[in-house]
């Protein structure tokens, strides 16, 4: 293999230079699939896909949600797949739509998935324990509020404890469940300043502490953005928030369709096998400019270091970070512009010493044609929403991710595209 090293000061070398398949389509080209997440089983073989599935209904009638979230599992490390199948299909009759899959799987193979049911009851949990074949009935979380978005996904290694935080337009709000996510707590809020948050990423650590990494916006509207922690250990009663880092105004989003605050900072985390955190976000110095990739890291969620920066080329956006099976082993997965302004690729990196210095990116999206919004400098703006990145107990990567979205414009199909690799 290829070992490629990118040097610091006095650093010990980068991880070796990493080794992927070629991107894959996540079903057909014909379907519209953004907002893709991954989850990979630490104790077997088996992987999970899921996307947002725009115009896809269970029902003839159509009264199923027009637009569903869809799964798939691989029971052999991601060599072949079985079907796409509703989460929940006819079980929710006369929800009108459903978004934002988060996914994660439990020590005894218990997979847990969370989405929209629209904004109200919004963030709903359910689980399967056949491998994603069916599923609960879904269990709602948002107590006396009529409106909930974006949430994130954690849960306890027992699935006993189930985490999850969610916005309701102007503020952030938790909940818990130690009951293997039966029943919810009230939504608990954890901000009391003047910032709408919206939550990218989670961790568990193994002494029981749950992160949240998020970034906010002022509810006055333009201004620059917090970069920001939320900490809970005591298992969900109390929440602390940090300030960790500060990203100039973005700049509005004017492309048809697209939201306008579409460009603004985003943070994730994630935490090794001994309990160190580290923090991955996306910043920029100056107000309207592009983003650089950062990372910060900590031994207690309490300090951190000094920002490390791991990308500065192109606009950097949708970050998703994972634990390797060793300690100090982090994969960081990202989506810029570098190859022109409207010629985005999904990029990866590896530390194995903690963060300190990282493997020359890899370009994951690989393919220069397959799909009308791809040109061998990358695929075309807007990208899709997020992406994901797990790491099995064997150590190999499956990353996900959105491409050429046509949500916004439809003129055309977007999809979500896959790779794996060590």
């Amino acid at each position: 293999m290829l070992v490629g090293l990118v040097l610091s000061a006095g650093a010990a070398p980068a991880a070796p230079q990493p080794s992927f398949s070629d991107e894959q389509s996540v079903g057909a080209l014909s379907d519209d699939f953004w907002e893709p997440t991954t989850a990979a089983d630490a104790h077997s073989s088996y992987v999970y896909q899921a996307a947002t599935a725009i115009g896809s209904h269970d029902c003839t009638s159509h009264n199923c949600p027009g637009t569903s979230i869809k799964l798939r599992a691989s029971s052999d490390g991601g060599s072949t797949w079985g079907p796409l199948v509703f989460v929940c299909g006819a079980t929710c009759k006369n929800v009108g739509w459903q978004f934002d899959p988060e996914l994660a799987v439990a020590a005894d193979g218990t997979l847990y998935a969370a989405w929209l049911n629209t904004f109200n009851p919004g963030t709903v949990l359910s689980k399967s324990f056949d491998h994603g074949r069916t599923w609960t009935t879904p269990v709602t979380m948002n107590g006396a509020l009529n409106y909930n978005d974006k949430p994130t996904l954690v849960v306890s290694p027992s699935g006993k404890d189930v985490y999850l935080t969610f916005d309701d337009k102007t503020d952030d709000y938790s909940v818990v469940s130690h009951d293997y996510g039966a029943t919810f707590s009230a939504p608990i809020q954890t901000n009391s300043d003047a910032y709408e948050y919206l939550s990218y990423g989670g961790t568990i650590t193994p002494n029981g502490a749950v992160y949240f990494a998020q970034t906010g916006e002022p509810k006055s509207g333009a201004g620059s953005e917090p970069v920001s922690l939320v900490r809970s250990v005591d298992g969900g009663t109390t929440w602390t928030r940090t300030t960790l880092d500060t990203s100039a105004e973005p700049p509005v989003c004017t492309f048809k369709g697209c939201y306008a605050d579409f460009y603004s900072s985003q943070a994730v985390i994630a935490s090794d096998l001994n309990g160190k955190l580290l923090y991955a976000y996306a910043k920029s110095t100056v107000a309207g400019g592009a983003k650089s990739l950062y990372v910060r890291t900590s031994s207690d969620g309490a300090a951190w270091s000094a920002p490390i920066l791991v990308n500065a080329r192109g606009d950097s956006n949708m970050p998703a970070v994972a634990a390797g099976p060793t300690a100090g082993d982090f994969r960081l997965m990202w989506q810029d512009n570098r190859n022109g302004a409207n010629a985005w690729n999904t990029w990866y990196s590896r530390t194995t010493n903690g963060g300190a210095t990282w493997s020359a990116p890899l370009r994951l999206s690989n393919l220069g044609s397959g799909a009308p919004y791809k040109t061998p400098a990358g695929y075309t703006f807007p990208f899709g929403d997020y992406g994901g990145l797990a790491v099995d107990a064997a150590g190999t990567n499956f990353a996900i991710w959105g491409e050429g979205d046509g949500i916004y414009t439809g003129g055309f199909t977007g999809g979500s595209w896959w790779s794996r690799g060590h």
